[in-house]
């Protein structure tokens, strides 16, 4: 009997643990449909009726998880946004005096389009017209921490530079990649490789007459 009793108690709280686990696959498989459905009609054209039938799920199924659309785009938007700050920590991490510019260049940039071009839906969400106020909120925490970074970045190749003309650099430099990623994201294969090289390409031109001989002299 205590063997039994034992044995019942386990099973007990397993059952919760496996549908959590249920629980999360569904919210994943959710979020994956909405992305897609995202990607294809835009925020303002996407339904809930969408999202479920690109899931292969009855829309009563959506509604145990997520109550509307915004529900289900803030709930895709942090979870990317939580990826992508990870990702420009990396590229965006302290430079040895000694990198070729182009080199630290190319490695930002293949960092910031791998992460765009496997999450297509962060631009489509990011950079609509139409997004959700809170994610527009965290669009612009994002833009104004990513700014930050490049401008840290940005202070130590231009030492001589105020603080004036280094936050406009770091400005252009982030309009100058988020046109890019726009062409970058209209291209497949060999195309969009072509463009995420025009992107370094110009970068490297309006950065070089600034940074001068900074990077590179190991």
């Amino acid at each position: 009997m205590p063997d039994n009793a034992q044995t019942q108690a386990q099973t007990q709280k397993e059952q919760p643990r496996r549908r959590q686990a249920r629980g999360e696959r569904r919210i994943t498989q959710l979020l994956e449909a909405a992305a897609r459905v995202f990607c294809t009609t835009g925020y303002t054209a996407a339904s809930t009726n969408a999202i479920a039938r690109e899931a292969g799920v009855s829309p009563g199924t959506l509604y145990q998880f997520f109550p509307n659309k915004e529900a289900i785009a803030i709930e895709l938007g942090d979870r990317l946004v939580h990826e992508m700050r990870e990702t420009y920590g990396e590229a965006l991490a302290p430079i040895d005096p000694a990198t070729p510019l182009e080199e630290a260049v190319g490695s930002a940039i293949d960092r910031f389009m791998a992460f765009n071009t496997e999450h297509p839906v962060f631009f489509a969400l990011m950079h609509g017209p139409d997004i959700p106020g809170r994610m527009a909120e965290t669009h612009d925490q994002l833009y104004t921490t990513l700014t930050g970074r490049i401008e840290g970045l940005l202070g130590s190749l231009m030492p001589g530079a105020g603080q004036a003309d280094v936050t406009r650099t770091a400005h252009v430099c982030l309009g100058i990649y988020k046109a890019g990623l726009e062409l970058v994201l209209a291209h497949e294969g060999a195309e969009r490789a072509a463009y995420v090289q025009e992107v370094k390409d110009v970068l490297m031109r309006y950065l070089e007459p600034l940074v001068g001989d900074r990077l590179g002299r190991g």
